[in-house]
């Protein structure tokens, strides 16, 4: 610090003038650009956030009967065993092709798809889970050669509705 303080005493007035210039403008930047408009971003995304929480809680509170309502409308299964249902949906989805094999398992059903489309295997899944009340249990993707079409492995599990 003293190296500083010697090297700027040994300026001429004008140039201690231009380096203090520069110190408060370097100053201010570091402050500005480091430190406030951050802090500011943050603060903004924050409330941003916070407001879209409240919006959706409103519209939770408001929908809430509803929602609930509607809980029961899952459809009764069937009588038909879950594997008999996932091979069914499936094929009537348009993945029958894509079907390599479908076992029961422990706790529900394993089936194993080759190029099957993945749109459309998303919206069986979700079919299945939705109306059967068949939820994953683990999945396993991989992607074939061309594009838009997976391999899976899929284990659904009967849930409790």
């Amino acid at each position: 610090m003293n190296q500083l303080k010697a090297w700027y005493a040994k300026l001429e007035a004008r140039e201690q003038r231009v380096v203090a210039a520069g110190g408060v403008a370097v100053a201010l930047l570091v402050l500005f650009g480091g430190i406030l408009w951050p802090l500011e971003s943050a603060v903004s995304t924050a409330v941003k956030t916070q407001e879209a929480r409240r919006e959706d809680l409103a519209w939770m509170r408001i929908n809430a009967p509803e929602i609930q309502s509607s809980a029961g409308a899952v459809r009764a299964p069937s009588g038909e065993p879950p594997v008999v249902v996932v091979d069914r949906i499936g094929r009537e989805a348009g993945l029958g092709s894509s079907l390599r094999g479908t076992q029961p398992s422990a706790t529900g059903v394993r089936v194993q798809l080759e190029a099957a489309p993945f749109d459309t295997l998303i919206a069986w899944m979700a079919n299945l889970d939705e109306q059967y009340g068949l939820a994953i249990e683990s999945i396993t993707v991989d992607r074939a050669a061309k594009p838009g079409v997976v391999n899976a492995n899929v284990s659904f599990a009967q849930t409790k509705r």
